[in-house]
């Protein structure tokens, strides 16, 4: 579960709701596959980092 960033704060960085669910789900694959983590913060979930990622600007999620 996301506890911080909120969902909240990452919609207002995003196209839609949709685009984040799909965003954060393949940003979380390709960390899980050895893609080095864009962020220092330390968390136990790739899900979350993502997350991170996404909500510091490390990584823009586009509308197709």
């Amino acid at each position: 579960m996301i506890i911080k960033p909120t969902l909240l704060k990452l919609l207002d960085k995003v196209p839609s709701k949709y685009s984040l669910v799909i965003g954060t789900a393949k940003r979380a694959r390709q960390i899980s596959q050895g893609s080095p983590k864009l962020t220092n913060v330390k968390t136990e979930s790739d899900v979350t980092t993502a997350a991170i990622e996404i909500d510091e600007g490390k990584i823009v999620l586009e509308k197709k």
